[in-house]
């Protein structure tokens, strides 16, 4: 699924990542760790192409096949939107809209039908147990509830590939522990692939794999 080779970002003269290779299966977890500054977000971004990494020969970055540095402007934001799924660990959820408007904004931009898009995010939604806070805007939902619409946003279009950064890093035990289960159902239910940042420790044990980024480089 994701096949990266000699990433590197550099920051003016703060080196963030260092020639990190990694390779993914499909539906494989794989939990990325390490102390605050080690470039794990930044490593996550460009996986995700909400950044880009540096210009070196030998560099590469292939996610299903794609070669994601060969897209461009309208060609790259249509991947971005279609294939990648975003879960962040403050919600960014619009406060103006309720859930399951904001669960449908992925899908609105990918011009899917009003109908459509509401069908499938009351689907998600549903799954998620949140059936009966569709019509809630996000004041009015808990910090796990928010995380879980956030979550059906990211799932709306189908992608090949969910990215979490930090996802249960504002929500207490509790919650936190579901929504670990929670990652675990998604690939069950929907065979998706998920690279996680987090400094959780019980979050990494329930992956594949985990990773330590330290320094920007595996250690």
């Amino acid at each position: 699924m994701i096949q990266a080779k000699k990433l590197s970002k550099k920051y003016g003269n703060l080196q963030v990542l260092n020639n990190v290779d990694l390779s993914v299966k499909a539906k494989e977890i794989v939990a990325i760790t390490g102390p605050s500054g080690a470039g794990k977000t930044t490593l996550l971004n460009i996986l995700g192409t909400l950044d880009t990494a540096d210009d070196q020969p030998n560099t590469a970055l292939q996610i299903d096949g794609v070669d994601l540095f060969s897209l461009k402007g309208k060609a790259l934001a249509r991947f971005r939107n279609q294939q990648l799924g975003f879960v962040f660990q403050s919600h960014q959820l619009l406060p103006e809209f309720s859930a399951i408007e904001n669960v449908c904004i992925p899908a609105m931009i990918a011009k899917t039908p009003m109908k459509k898009a509401q069908k499938e995010g009351m689907e998600l939604l549903s799954f998620l147990g949140l059936s009966n806070r569709a019509d809630h805007k996000p004041a009015m939902l808990s910090g796990g509830e928010q995380q879980r619409v956030a979550v059906a946003r990211a799932l709306i279009n189908k992608p090949k590939l969910l990215l979490a950064d930090e996802p249960s890093g504002n929500l207490d035990s509790k919650t936190a522990a579901q929504l670990h289960e929670l990652f675990l159902s998604l690939r069950d239910n929907f065979d998706q692939t998920i690279v996680l940042v987090t400094h959780n420790k019980e979050l990494a044990a329930l992956g594949d794999r985990s990773l330590q980024l330290v320094d920007g480089q595996w250690s």
